[in-house]
């Protein structure tokens, strides 16, 4: 799926940057749905590769052309128009279309609108109903999406959007520090701030600003892996090795695990075992061979050096390095005994080479495709293990606090075994973090009657909290406690009882 900047119908071109936020927060919401989008940086490299400039507002033919260099099935168009712009009663309508490429279709125009300060929910409402009309059989509820905007201050989302559409490394670095001065939590405009640091050689500056990406937050793996190279730039090369090996536990891509392994070797260690993992995923990178050369010469293996750093010459012979080095190892003849004169000669110190460039399509893409092998391997299982697989993972998203995701978990594991009670105590928190309290309790007391849970009875004693009914809260907190009598959530409910006066055993 492709998103097109939304085009700007108001007449004022203050009010542009709202047109660039939309394909930052559809994006986000398609990924939650299990969509594949592609990247800003895609997009901007399709409109350099036609020859357009980054702000061009492409008619449908030359939409179609971008689509194509992307190899894109579906493009998102759209445009908005602000009501009374500048004053407290400002409003937005929005319309966007999902064109089909390969039918050449349009569909109909998805509409939504509300006040101006609202701008997180109208946008949140166009990825759903998107969503909706690409795959009718969409089971993850409107609210649900309307809650995913995690609090972010809409002057901070501004300033997040203008600064990472600036021209000048200034303004970007002035937009961006103060939306994370405003929500200091934004894990979008940490990463975006630590990225700009980094590019201004703040190395010290962006360690720190990407350290506060949680390590929980999807953002979590490209936010390391920038931290890493601002601590492998002024030479702490554990903790480099440390922010790599992160984001490697989690998606070992060939470029993660290369930076990994040279951190490694930067600190005396063997990192040979992470180069012939990494040569085994991508093999035709001659940097890589190089690497394994190196480690491969620090044990002494002039045999194993010599032959990956012929590979490497092979795959680029241009290479002067490489070529200084194995003409140095042609003339030790295989002995070792003059191995170290021979390779110091002359200041001669070959080093392993790190990657600097995160590349985000590769990571959507493997992500992507881990979720696909995921649902296949799952497939094979018992409707019923199928099911409680389903509900662990969304149980991992609803942690994290990514309601779409988990909420679509929860979906697929009681289309495999509806009468799986935590699957439906799962959409009961759901629904309760999204405000949707009938279906909350709806949801928790279906849970309940397949099945006594903790889940459930406490999605029920906190609503009845809320609503003062407490000695209905009490009576499913003790239901709780006789399940898990050290449940802290229990536990933490019945104190805030107690506190209002309400005896519980």
């Amino acid at each position: 799926m492709l998103v097109l900047p939304f085009v700007n119908r108001s007449g004022q071109s203050n009010l542009g940057w709202i047109g660039d936020s939309f394909p930052y927060t559809l994006d986000q919401r398609f990924t939650s749905a299990g969509f594949l989008t592609i990247s800003p940086a895609d997009r901007q490299y399709a409109l350099e590769h036609l020859g357009l400039p980054g702000d061009f507002r492409p008619s449908r033919a030359t939409t179609l052309r971008i689509a194509q260099t992307l190899d894109a099935d579906f493009v998102i168009l759209g445009s908005y128009n602000v009501i009374n712009p500048g004053s407290p009663d400002s409003h937005i309508e929005v319309q966007a279309q999902v064109l089909e490429v390969n039918q050449l279709s349009m569909s109909e125009p998805l509409n939504d609108s509300s006040e101006l300060s609202r701008l997180f929910d109208v946008e949140n409402a166009i990825a759903w109903k998107v969503a909706k009309r690409m795959d009718p059989h969409f089971a993850v509820a409107e609210q649900t999406f309307l809650a995913a905007a995690g609090g972010v201050r809409l002057s901070s989302f501004e300033n997040f959007i203008r600064g990472t559409a600036a021209l000048t490394q200034e303004e970007r670095l002035k937009r961006l520090q103060a939306a994370v001065t405003e929500t200091p939590n934004y894990s979008a405009a940490l990463l975006a701030l630590g990225k700009e640091q980094y590019a201004a050689s703040q190395y010290e500056a962006a360690a720190v600003t990407l350290a506060k990406v949680p390590p929980t937050d999807r953002m979590a793996q490209e936010a390391n892996f920038y931290r890493g190279l601002a601590r492998f730039n002024i030479a702490k090369y554990a903790e480099a090795a440390t922010a790599f090996a992160f984001v490697a536990g989690s998606l070992p891509l060939p470029e993660v695990v290369n930076n990994e392994g040279v951190a490694n070797s930067r600190q005396g260690k063997d990192a040979a075992a992470l180069f012939v993992e990494v040569i085994a995923a991508d093999p035709n990178d001659a940097d890589y061979h190089f690497n394994l050369a190196v480690a491969l010469l620090r044990r002494n293996d002039i045999d194993g050096a010599t032959r990956e750093v012929q590979t490497a010459l092979t795959l680029h012979s241009d290479d002067p390095e490489a070529t200084e080095l194995l003409t140095r190892l042609q003339a030790t003849h295989g002995s070792t005994a003059n191995l170290k004169s021979i390779m110091s000669a002359g200041g001669f110190d070959p080093t392993t080479r790190i990657r600097r460039t995160w590349s985000e399509a590769s990571f959507r893409q493997a992500e992507f495709q881990l979720d696909q092998m995921r649902a296949i391997q799952m497939a094979t299982l018992p409707p019923a293990q199928q099911a409680v697989q389903y509900t662990q993972l969304g149980s991992d998203y609803l942690e994290k606090g990514l309601l779409p995701e988990a909420e679509q978990e929860f979906h697929t594991a009681l289309t495999a075994d509806p009468s799986n009670a935590a699957a439906h105590a799962g959409i009961a928190q759901v629904r309760e973090r999204s405000g949707l309290v009938d279906d909350a309790r709806s949801e928790a007391q279906s849970s309940l009657q397949l099945a006594p849970n903790v889940a459930a009875f406490l999605v029920l004693a906190r609503l009845e909290l809320q609503a003062n009914q407490l000695p209905e809260s009490a009576s499913n907190v003790v239901n709780a406690l006789r399940l898990e009598p050290n449940n802290p959530d229990a536990l933490a409910i019945k104190s805030t009882l107690v506190a209002h006066g309400q005896n519980l055993p």
